[in-house]
């Protein structure tokens, strides 16, 4: 009796312990996650880092920056508008200088870093100069291991 009891216990502790050693490191992802980041915004960014940073991020991945983009709705072609985006204005900086100040976790579904930035460039559209330093939060709400939704903030 005892070792049945045995056998039927660890049949359910065996898949709970084995979920754990799955679950992602919030931190080191957020901190991975910033890196890449901060990688496809250097005035020398390729394609290359580009595709690194979207590699985080769900193909339906949802974003808002408010106060200019206040809409995160999941769209089937989240990523793709993205990479549209980010390649339009890839290279665009003659300088970038970025710190990570903090990392937040929350459970096991998101997590906010909390970093500066500071660039100079050249705007791609109107060839006008471009300058600002700001502090900026993100939140990144997680699904099974990639980004699902980006919400960005700006002090």
């Amino acid at each position: 009796m005892r070792l049945l009891f045995i056998c039927l216990l660890s049949l359910f502790t065996i898949p709970n312990v084995l979920a754990n050693a799955e679950q992602l490191d919030l931190k080191t992802f957020a901190t991975d996650y910033y890196k890449a980041m901060v990688a496809s915004q250097a005035p020398n960014a390729t394609t290359k880092e580009l595709e690194a940073y979207l590699a985080f991020l769900t193909d339906d991945v949802g974003h808002s920056h408010l106060p200019y983009v206040t809409d995160d709705a999941r769209l089937p072609d989240g990523k793709e508008a993205m990479r549209k985006g980010m390649t339009f204005y890839l290279g665009a900086h003659t300088e970038y200088n970025s710190k990570l100040l903090n990392v937040f976790a929350f459970n096991d579904s998101a997590v906010a870093i909390r970093y500066t930035s500071n660039a100079k460039g050249i705007h791609p559209q109107n060839n006008q100069a471009l300058e600002y330093s700001n502090v900026m939060m993100e939140v990144l709400e997680i699904e099974n291991g990639k980004v699902a939704v980006i919400r960005k903030y700006h002090e």
